[in-house]
């Protein structure tokens, strides 16, 4: 149910990297908050089970097939989203890649590419194609999962880490241009957080005991951790916030 502080009745928002994870968090918060979410990621059958999960509920969503790495498929997404709604309110650009976890000196051209391709022209062209809608109709708001790798590499993730470092600056970088057009960009940085995209941090028992020695309360947080974060961003709550990036590290907002 909808807060007077919190409620997105009549939006549009747009969620990448949804069918499961901090994604389908975020988009089931989304929802909850009266907003019309589309669930999008690559495959259809994944996005199609978290928005029938968010319209059992009672509320309002739409399933979409989107690779963000595929600058077509970026395209006909957006093609279909002016088509049918007109406008969009909101994007959090959520989808990212992570194929290589290993040492630094042995990655490959093309684990070097898919992660280039996915985590910053993937936010970019969507955060393109969503301000250009976003323009039209007198503004919106965009949100970037980046990660708290952005500030500190973390160990056998370096080009995941450079690229997440990337959608910091993009971050800043869009805020600073389309403040005046209405459009707010912002970015959440998880810490570690209890994800399949996250699995190797937690089969690893080495870096994950390092990487409690790091966190400010001693554990990992869960993926309802990260969408309030974005809720807050989202909202007219925060409409004064632009070209902020906010870590939340082991359920604390730093």
């Amino acid at each position: 149910m909808a807060t007077n502080l919190f409620d997105l009745t009549g939006k549009i928002a747009l969620v990448t990297g949804a069918s499961r994870g901090i994604g389908e968090a975020i988009a089931e918060l989304l929802a909850e908050q009266c907003a019309h979410v589309i669930v999008s990621s690559r495959k259809l059958e994944g996005c199609q089970k978290v928005a029938d999960k968010i319209t059992a509920a009672g509320h309002s969503a739409e399933a979409l097939a989107c690779h963000v790495g595929s600058m077509e498929q970026i395209e006909e997404a957006f093609a279909l989203i002016k088509s049918k709604h007109g406008k969009l309110d909101i994007l959090v650009n959520n989808a990212a890649t992570n194929p290589y976890f290993g040492h630094i000196l042995d990655t490959d051209l093309g684990a070097y590419s898919k992660t280039v391709d996915v985590n910053i022209r993937g936010y970019f062209f969507m955060s393109i194609e969503a301000g250009k809608l976003m323009r039209d109709n007198g503004g919106g708001t965009i949100v970037n999962t980046a990660s708290i790798n952005a500030l500190q590499p973390g160990p056998m993730q370096g080009i995941y880490s450079i690229t997440k470092a990337a959608v910091v600056n993009m971050t800043k970088a869009f805020a600073k241009e389309c403040g005046d057009l209405g459009i707010r960009v912002n970015a959440l940085l998880p810490g570690l957080t209890k994800t399949q995209f996250a699995g190797a941090l937690f089969t690893n028992e080495d870096i994950y005991n390092r990487a409690m020695q790091t966190i400010p309360m001693k554990r990992h947080a869960e993926p309802n951790e990260m969408a309030g974060t974005v809720l807050y961003l989202v909202s007219d709550a925060s409409s004064y916030t632009n070209g902020e990036c906010i870590v939340v590290d082991g359920g604390m907002t730093l």
